[in-house]
């Protein structure tokens, strides 16, 4: 793809990584611009936002803390924003404990927020049990899917857009193995299948084809030093550990996955994947590393756009750099996870923000293999975009992109709505949010 180059940037003192204060409900928003009327539903995005305004000591841990902004007919009828009801927030809150079961390290699901089953549902990493949303982005309930999931959950499960079945990799630091869930569309656990490994890895995602689950199995794990050291999240880069992808037949036994060995690197995002006569190709967004020299941190290299293609008749793996413009958080029109996809979109990270904040979005054509920069302009951060088609059943790029932008000279941020197919030209809409919506994780639409 055509290289682009920008400017470096570095943050304002209006440092968005410092969480707020407080929860807060605006009605009514003030809107630039016109808002599409077939924009129905809720746009959210979740991430740390500790309690009692200091930055967390690891970028993964934090307080959940989800923003919502409730779109209508061409109005923007609220914003919200409130903290996921842990045991640790309820407490500091002086409320009643949140009920259902609880697994994992903690009970901080503050890294996805999704919609499946007819439940918004906030997810965590290590075995975190998802917490449920109501229609205004309170907390209800940890769950487990009327009893049918075995252990813990996963931070960043696929849906497959056919089918309708959520698809995840579970891991829990006290199991030699990792479980391959499989979820109806109506939210329960049909199918756990076991994946061994050697030392429980930190597997943060899983791809999807319509025949295959692609595991990443990646040379970050638990480390029981870093766990008695006090970690809240004792996991760290293994120097001489085997990287390797794995496919696993959607529904095959454990031992019927395919290994392909790569490179050591991580990955926390797919792109997508599809296969293709005797191949099968995974997009990525690839770290040379990350937990090695800083174990607080994933933003100790550059992360940048990758495609591995698996020759399924030899064996072997093909790697190509795609783009070497440091970005992350890729996203795609969810209709076509699981086949060919021309667009990605991604964000560009700005200097000085790790990997949670970006200076400007990119727009990745597949089969030109152009990329095109939407720009922000000074001291503005973006986040994670995502797209809405126009319709059912419109093109690719007909539709939307949402994303939060933060200006770092207001101290306030908005929701800013692009039209995908003038990706570069000025926004439809930007709706005024009344203060700030911190660097965050993951982002999504959730319709009506």
């Amino acid at each position: 793809m055509s290289v682009v180059a920008l400017a470096p940037r570095t943050l304002s003192r209006n440092d968005n990584r410092r969480p707020v204060a407080t929860e807060a409900t605006e009605l009514d928003l003030t809107v630039t611009g016109r808002l599409p009327a077939e924009l129905d539903g809720c746009f959210v995005r979740i991430g740390p936002n500790p309690m009692g305004g200091d930055r967390p000591g690891h970028a993964l841990v934090g307080d959940g803390m989800v923003h919502g902004v409730r779109l209508r007919s061409g109005r923007a009828l609220w914003y919200r924003n409130r903290w996921i009801r842990t045991d640790r927030t309820t407490r500091a809150l002086g409320e009643l404990a949140l009920p259902g079961p609880r697994h994992g390290l903690s009970d901080n699901a503050n890294a996805n927020v999704i919609r499946h089953g007819g439940r918004t549902l906030a997810l965590g990493e290590a075995g975190v049990l998802p917490v449920e949303l109501d229609d205004e982005l309170g907390s209800v309930a940890r769950i487990d899917f009327d009893a049918t999931l075995p252990h813990g959950f996963a931070a960043h499960a696929e849906c497959d857009p056919v089918t309708g079945e959520l698809f995840a990799v579970a891991y829990y630091h006290e199991l030699p193995y990792v479980e391959h869930l499989v979820l109806t569309p109506e939210g329960r656990v049909r199918r756990s299948e076991r994946v061994e490994v050697a030392g429980p890895p930190l597997m943060h995602s899983l791809a999807l084809t319509d025949r295959h689950s692609v595991l990443f199995d990646l040379p970050v794990t638990f480390s029981p030093t870093l766990a008695r050291a006090g970690s809240r999240f004792p996991y760290a880069w293994q120097r001489g550990r085997a990287a390797r992808l794995g496919l696993l037949p959607r529904e095959g036994r454990g031992a019927d996955v395919r290994w392909f060995d790569v490179d050591p690197c991580y990955v926390f995002h797919p792109v997508n994947a599809y296969e293709a006569d005797d191949t099968c190709v995974v997009d990525v967004v690839r770290h040379d590393r990350v937990f090695d020299r800083d174990l607080h941190a994933p933003g100790e290299s550059a992360p940048t756009l990758w495609r591995w293609t698996l020759d399924l008749t030899r064996g072997t793996v093909a790697a190509e750099q795609l783009d070497d413009i440091p970005q992350e958080f890729p996203r795609i029109d969810e209709r076509r996870k699981t086949m060919r996809h021309r667009y990605a979109y991604t964000v560009a990270m700005q200097s000085g923000a790790g990997v949670l904040g970006g200076s400007a979005l990119l727009r990745h054509d597949m089969l030109r293999r152009e990329v095109a920069v939407h720009d922000f302009g000074p001291h503005r951060e973006a986040g994670e975009a995502v797209f809405v088609p126009r319709g059912p059943l419109s093109a690719e790029d007909d539709g939307w992109l949402l994303t939060y932008v933060h200006d770092g000279r207001t101290g306030r941020s908005d929701l800013v709505v692009l039209d995908a197919g003038d990706f570069t030209g000025e926004p439809v809409a930007v709706v005024h949010l009344p203060g700030r919506v911190p660097s965050g994780f993951h982002a999504n639409w959730i319709g009506s």
